[in-house]
């Protein structure tokens, strides 16, 4: 090796130029990458790719839970600011309600209704044998509608649509596209992010509903089949604990956890580096991380909505 570079440097002329290199100095450059080449055999330069380095702490950061989480909190505040000063790219709205909506039904009723019956199951045997028989729709309509309905709805719609909004821009970020977006003067939150976060906000209170409707007649064939319960029974009882308020709280929650679905998603996406891996690992990210997310804020507002009734 040495004696290849020793004839480059003598003979073959550097940066287009006539003159040679002296003799002596190119056998002295010619020891001294003999003696470089022995080292780095040895001893792997770790940081010979000063870029390589570079993308590698990026990579860390944006791959950061606190950090990327820190960023979706940023982007739902963007996304707030712009729906008050009404920038609204109104023409991919209602694809996206599509998506969140009857892309999801299946699923959402599927789960109400089997939840429905499992929840009857447990609660009924109970109340029956103290003879609290006017209480078991009563019991099952607030346990469904103030927590079990508006959870298993966003989970379901986080589990399938939230994890395509961060694969689906997870994509685009990868293969340049939100740079491309950039280059035409054309803004990624407003584009990408606000028509979903729209649709899902929109969306996701109609499933809620309709899950809860689902999961009360799966209560209802439960308690008529297994504990001779009458249906007429089983919904004057739910007539009688469930009001409007509770309704417009479940509403609110299902509105909340929407925004919480589809900002976790689009943010996700956005920060999502490693190629096709990286795609993949924002996808999990976003479902686990919007999972976590609805069971906290959950939690905070269930405090804030029954509690000054009593019965929080």
């Amino acid at each position: 090796m040495g004696q290849v570079v020793y004839a480059a440097l003598r003979f073959l002329p550097l940066e287009r130029s006539p003159v040679k290199i002296p003799v002596n100095v190119a056998q002295s450059w010619s020891r001294r990458f003999n003696s470089i080449l022995s080292l780095t055999r040895i001893f792997p330069l770790e940081s010979a790719h000063p870029s390589t380095d570079v993308h590698r702490a990026t990579d860390y950061l944006q791959n950061c839970w606190t950090a990327r989480f820190l960023m979706a909190v940023l982007l739902g505040g963007q996304v707030l600011m712009r729906l008050l000063k009404g920038k609204i790219c109104r023409r991919h709205i209602m694809e996206h309600m599509v998506t969140v909506g009857p892309g999801s039904l299946i699923a959402v009723l599927l789960t109400s209704f089997f939840s429905g019956m499992i929840f009857t199951i447990q609660t009924a045997r109970e109340l029956v044998q103290f003879g609290a028989v006017s209480a078991v729709g009563g019991a099952f309509a607030i346990a469904f509608c103030r927590e079990l309905a508006p959870i298993l709805t966003a989970s379901i719609i986080a589990g399938q649509v939230g994890s395509a909004f961060a694969a689906e821009i997870g994509s685009m970020r990868v293969t340049e596209q939100i740079d491309a977006l950039h280059m035409l003067r054309t803004d990624p939150v407003d584009y990408l992010v606000v028509p979903r976060v729209i649709a899902c906000c929109m969306m996701l209170p109609i499933m809620t509903i309709l899950a809860l409707v689902t999961g009360i007649l799966g209560g209802v064939f439960i308690a008529a089949n297994l504990y001779s319960l009458p249906a007429a029974t089983f919904l004057d009882s739910v007539q009688a604990f469930l009001n409007l308020t509770d309704l417009f709280n479940v509403v609110l929650k299902a509105f909340v956890f929407g925004a919480i679905v589809a900002v976790i998603g689009c943010s996700w996406g956005l920060t999502t580096t490693g190629g096709v891996k990286g795609i993949g690992r924002s996808a999990t990210a976003a479902v686990v991380t919007t999972w976590v997310t609805i069971f906290i804020v959950n939690f905070f507002l269930s405090l804030v909505m029954f509690q000054e009734l009593g019965i929080a």
